[in-house]
C-alpha cells in the first residue's frame, strides 16, 4: 500500500468523524435550543414579563426556571415601587368601582387610576378583584365568631396593609401594577357588609367595563340590605333596589311614611321610585312586602363629602 493511499484514507476517515461530530452538535444544540424556547414561552405566559426579561432570568439562573420567576417578581416589585414613587402626586380620578356579592356578605371597593383607557386593561381590572377578595377576607376573619349585620368601611392605609393569600401587601400589589401600567393608582376605600340569614344583599353596578362574573365593575355601584320580598324574587327586588340608589343618590333612609318633598329630595324611602314613577319608593317596597335597612352608594372619583353616599 502507497504511503499516499494511506495518507488519502486517513484524511478521508478523520474528515467524516469531524463531520459525524459537527452535525451531531449541531442535532444536539437544536435540542437545547428548543428546550431553551420552551422554558422561555412558559416563563412568559405564567410571569407575563417581557420575552427580553424572561431571556435574561433564564440565563442568570441556569434556566432553572423557579429562580427566575422569583427574581422577575422581585426586580419588577422594585421598579413598580420605585415607579410610584416618582408618579405619587399625580392625580387620580378614574378607575372602577368593584363589586362581590358573597354567602350573606359583600364587598364594594373603589380604585383609582389616571385614564379610563388603564381602567378597562385586565392587569387593573385583576388589582380590582384583588382588593375586593382581601378586603371581604379581612372582614370575615374579624367577624366570624360575630353574629347580626356587620358593616365596616377601610380606607387608604387601612386598605394598602391588607394582605393577599400569598402574603404580598396590597400596597406591594399596587406598586407592581403600577410600574407595568405607567400610572398612579390608589386603593381609595372599601365597605364590606355581613347580614343574619334571614336578611338580603341586593346590588346593582352601572357602566360595566368587564365581562367576568366573579367581580361586577363599573363607575358606580350600590349596595342595598333588606328583609323581606316575595320568596323566590329577592334577587330582582335587591336589583331594582340597588338601580335606584345609583341612579337617584339619596343620601340617608328616611321613614316609612315620610312625605316627599319634591324633586330635591334625597333620603331614599320618599324618593319617586325609579322603576315606577307612580310610586315612592316606601310604596313600592309596602306592596314586595319588604323593608330597606341599610344601603351604600359608590360613584367612582366622586369628592369626599360625597363617599357616604
Amino acid at each position: 500500500m502507497s504511503l499516499s493511499f494511506l495518507f488519502r484514507t486517513i484524511t478521508r476517515d478523520v474528515a467524516k468523524v469531524s463531520i459525524s461530530q459537527h452535525v451531531q452538535s449541531l442535532h444536539t444544540g437544536c435540542h437545547l435550543l428548543a428546550a431553551d424556547k420552551a422554558l422561555l414561552m412558559k416563563l412568559r405566559k405564567s410571569t407575563g414579563y417581557t420575552f427580553i426579561n424572561c431571556k435574561k432570568a433564564l440565563e442568570k439562573f441556569d434556566n432553572d426556571i423557579t429562580q427566575a420567576e422569583s427574581w422577575l417578581h422581585e426586580q419588577a416589585q422594585k421598579e413598580g415601587w420605585s415607579k410610584a414613587n416618582k408618579l405619587e402626586g399625580r392625580k387620580a380620578k378614574e378607575g372602577l368601582i368593584g363589586l362581590f356579592i358573597g354567602e350573606k356578605a359583600a364587598v364594594m371597593v373603589e380604585v383609582n387610576c389616571e385614564t379610563d383607557f388603564v381602567a378597562r386593561n385586565e392587569k387593573f381590572q385583576q388589582l380590582v378583584k384583588d382588593v375586593a377578595f382581601a378586603t371581604l377576607a379581612h372582614h370575615q376573619n374579624r367577624t366570624q365568631s360575630q353574629k347580626g349585620y356587620m358593616k365596616s368601611v377601610l380606607v387608604g392605609e387601612e386598605l394598602n396593609k391588607l394582605c393577599m393569600d400569598e402574603g404580598v401587601s396590597l400596597a406591594d400589589k399596587v406598586a407592581l401594577t403600577i410600574g407595568r401600567l405607567g400610572e398612579n393608582m390608589s386603593v381609595r376605600r372599601a365597605v364590606t357588609l355581613g347580614v343574619p340569614a334571614e336578611w338580603h344583599i341586593g346590588s346593582y353596578v352601572h357602566g360595566g367595563v368587564s365581562d367576568q362574573t366573579e367581580v361586577a365593575m363599573g363607575r358606580y355601584g350600590s349596595l342595598v340590605v333588606f328583609q323581606g320580598g316575595k320568596e323566590g324574587e329577592q334577587e330582582v327586588l335587591g336589583r331594582k333596589l340597588g338601580q335606584h340608589i345609583v341612579g337617584e343618590a339619596p343620601d340617608s333612609l328616611g321613614n316609612m311614611d315620610d312625605l316627599p318633598c319634591g324633586e330635591s329630595e334625597t333620603r331614599l324611602l320618599p324618593q319617586t321610585f325609579l322603576g315606577d314613577p307612580s310610586r315612592t319608593v316606601a310604596q313600592f317596597l309596602k306592596g314586595q312586602q319588604a323593608q330597606v335597612l341599610d344601603f351604600v352608594r359608590f360613584q367612582c372619583g366622586e369628592t369626599a363629602s360625597e363617599d357616604a353616599k
